[in-house]
């Protein structure tokens, strides 16, 4: 085997790890900011207590501090102020319905509700869950609805998303992603938001599906499994914030650090000896969906079956024109694009990546020319599942919710932005993931938000009749 090519995988592991955790450690400080802090100070949901508030702003999008809210119910009565940001947050120690009224006397000079025969609102509060409750500030609607819901509580899809409520107008909930805020300021405004939450939700998709098709093109493997890599990195964050106390970087990056672990001890305990018992990859195939459903149970177990969040306090809020994002999205953008552009870098700029291409493209030459095929392959499987894991956590942190088949969700539109940009590729991983992304955030302008998902896997049919081969992909001659 010829000394100049690759070969020890303890050695090539090194950098993959040290590229996810720095990431992790160079924005640090972003995760320290005085808005984060000061969110520090909220209510806290736990296992007995929860939580009811939102983000009150004038009509011209300005916090309104000050404001008085009381909230009853279930034989309590709480009463809660906007800082000066406009966050306001109550604790209730029962589960049940709890009405909110909110003191008009107390807003601001010259501002009012768009709907004053909303006020007060009813809620339902689940214990160790926030819920929000909303007050759109800003000139009346003609016959006095607002748009806003009765009831405030964030459903979830299937994957433990939390879908936004509708009609938020100048008033947020901070329990939603950034697609929360896609009602305000027009159909253009809402158009523009939704624009940057798909990119936002694309880069994070890209994050969990680049292992998944650098996988398949150094193994021809397509991992069922690969979804719970997502859940594991979400599920871990939330154990080391929630349950240890741990500050929210240092519980990512030893979320990270699982993943890898988790994807290094299953190909030396499973696929490396299949791969070396000439198993077929049909067989292979099955072992991932049943590893896929063991592991789906053993989350359901451990976690329950309900909504987590990995942060319960309200994040805050960062305007950038007409695009509203929270601090967490932002921070979780740049790590994204940081670890994005350090696979990228690994695989044009280093032997090993280089390496890692020449099994891709044909594993047979690779090794005649003296690669160490196998320990490519391992770390590929080392690195996929710790990218899937950073893709869980900053998933989580988007979604705002967690569960115990939440990789399930993801795994469709992982395959199709796998498929859409090429099958094998991790460039057109990230190309097909930003297409998804768009498509699913887009498509609520048309659809319910709930159908959202269906267009995307709507886009891979498309692209499997009229080009297989997929965005970066190469045609391939057969026969």
């Amino acid at each position: 085997m010829t000394s100049g090519h690759p070969r020890a995988p303890r050695r090539a592991l090194l950098p993959a790890v040290v590229a996810l955790l720095g990431a992790l450690l160079l924005v640090l400080p972003l995760w320290s900011t005085p808005g984060a802090a000061a969110a520090s100070a909220a209510c806290v949901a736990d296992a007995s207590t929860g939580c009811i508030g939102g983000t009150i702003r004038s009509a011209a999008g300005q916090p309104a501090a000050g404001v008085v809210l009381k909230v009853e119910g279930q034989g309590q009565s709480v009463e809660a102020r906007t800082d000066d940001t406009g966050r306001w947050s109550a604790a209730v120690t029962a589960a049940g319905e709890y009405t909110v009224t909110l003191d008009e006397g107390t807003l601001p000079a010259g501002e009012t509700l768009r709907d004053p025969g909303a006020n007060p609102r009813t809620v339902t509060v689940e214990l160790g869950g926030t819920t929000g409750a909303l007050f759109p500030l800003g000139a009346p609607v003609a016959g006095g609805a607002g748009g806003a819901p009765t009831s405030e509580a964030p459903t979830t899809d299937d994957g433990g998303a939390a879908v936004p409520p509708d009609g938020q107008g100048g008033d947020e909930a901070d329990v939603a992603p950034e697609s929360a805020a896609a009602g305000s300021g027009g159909a253009g405004g809402r158009f523009v938001q939704l624009v940057a939450s798909g990119l936002i939700f694309g880069l994070l998709l890209a994050l969990a599906s680049v292992g998944l098709s650098l996988l398949y093109g150094t193994t021809g493997l397509s991992n069922f499994a690969h979804g719970e890599q997502v859940t594991l990195g979400a599920l871990l964050a939330y154990f080391f914030v929630q349950v240890q106390g741990l500050p929210l970087p240092v519980a990512g990056a030893l979320a990270v650090l699982g993943g890898l672990l988790s994807g290094y001890l299953q190909d030396r305990g499973i696929w490396g000896p299949l791969r070396r018992k000439g198993i077929g990859l049909v067989q292979q195939i099955i072992v991932t969906i049943g590893l896929s459903l063991s592991l789906q149970y053993t989350f359901n177990l451990l976690a329950g079956g309900g909504s987590l969040r990995i942060v319960t306090s309200s994040p805050g809020i960062v305007q950038i024109g007409p695009v509203r994002l929270t601090e967490q999205s932002a921070v979780s953008v740049v790590i994204a694009v940081l670890v994005l552009a350090g696979v990228g870098y690994f695989l044009t700029g280093t032997r090993i990546g280089r390496a890692t291409r020449a099994v891709a493209d044909n594993a047979a030459l690779a090794a005649a020319s003296g690669i160490a095929v196998d320990r490519i392959v391992r770390l590929v499987w080392t690195v996929g599942a710790g990218l899937a894991a950073l893709g869980g956590v900053l998933l989580g942190l988007y979604l705002n919710a967690t569960r115990w088949n939440m990789g399930t969700a993801l795994l469709l539109l992982m395959f199709a932005a796998v498929t859409l940009g090429g099958l094998g590729t991790a460039f057109g991983a990230l190309a097909g993931s930003l297409v998804i992304g768009l498509v699913v955030e887009l498509s609520t302008l048309l659809i319910p938000s709930d159908m959202r998902y269906a267009a995307a896997l709507l886009i891979l049919i498309l692209v499997l009749l009229l080009r297989p081969q997929g965005i970066l992909g190469r045609a391939e001659r057969i026969g």
